[in-house]
């Protein structure tokens, strides 16, 4: 079952290595990573981190991101690849210490909403206790610098996400039209179906940790619990 999630973006600039001092990037980094300690602290048998991707996988359990693709330096202890939102959520674990178990997942860009249920629910029953770690950026048409231009609907697009977490209205985010997420480029749709349906019907508790677009992509930090019955 899962009882608690953390929400995070998966831009390369999370590693440290490739953002160097930014102070936008350092600002995000430090949100994800308190973000993430309260997850491990919540001591779960197991942490899921679902990522969107090519295609829907389970990678190895030391699989990492090859940030080298992105400019970082060629590490040999990168033995297994995992896609970049994967394997930066594997980062932010290992930069808060969990040594527990851990299952990655991969979502495909194109897996269909039922997919995505399936997989929430498949997830929710690899331990009695499971902490998941979704990392999905917003829309990536913020603003003239973004890397699809601007759209004047992305801002809206990624406010209504904000307000699902906000009002703990998860199941709000079955909502959000699929096609026009596309259109801007909002490519953590697919892993933001699998944290809507984390929870099934039960209540939850949210804190939003950071919402901003500081290089014209939506960025969200959040935390989710279970509440207590």
């Amino acid at each position: 079952m899962i009882v608690s999630a953390v929400l995070c973006p998966s831009p390369p600039l999370l590693a440290a290595e490739l953002s160097g001092s930014d102070p936008a990037a350092a600002q995000l980094r430090e949100a994800c990573s308190a973000a993430v300690a309260t997850l491990v602290a919540s001591a779960p048998d197991l942490i899921a981190v679902v990522g969107a991707a090519d295609r829907t996988e389970t990678w190895p359990e030391d699989a990492k991101a090859n940030l080298s693709a992105y400019g970082g330096l060629a590490r040999s202890d990168v033995t297994h690849p995992a896609p970049l939102a994967v394997g930066l959520g594997a980062l932010l674990l290992d930069e808060n210490g969990y040594a527990g178990p851990r299952l990655l997942r991969s979502v495909g860009y194109d897996e269909p909403l039922s997919g995505c249920l399936d997989l929430a629910a498949e997830i929710s029953r690899s331990a009695p206790r499971v902490g998941l770690l979704v990392m999905a950026d917003g829309t990536a048409r913020r603003t003239l610098k973004a890397p699809g231009y601007l759209d004047e609907r992305a801002t809206p697009f990624d406010a209504e996400i904000q307000r699902a977490i906000s009002d703990a209205d998860l199941a709000a985010l079955h909502a959000l039209d699929r096609d026009l997420a596309r259109e801007l480029m909002a490519t953590g749709w697919p892993a933001l179906q699998i944290l809507a349906g984390a929870f099934g019907d039960r209540q939850v508790s949210t804190k939003v940790r950071y919402a901003d677009a500081p290089f014209g992509v939506g960025y969200l930090v959040a935390a989710i619990n279970a509440a207590k019955e």
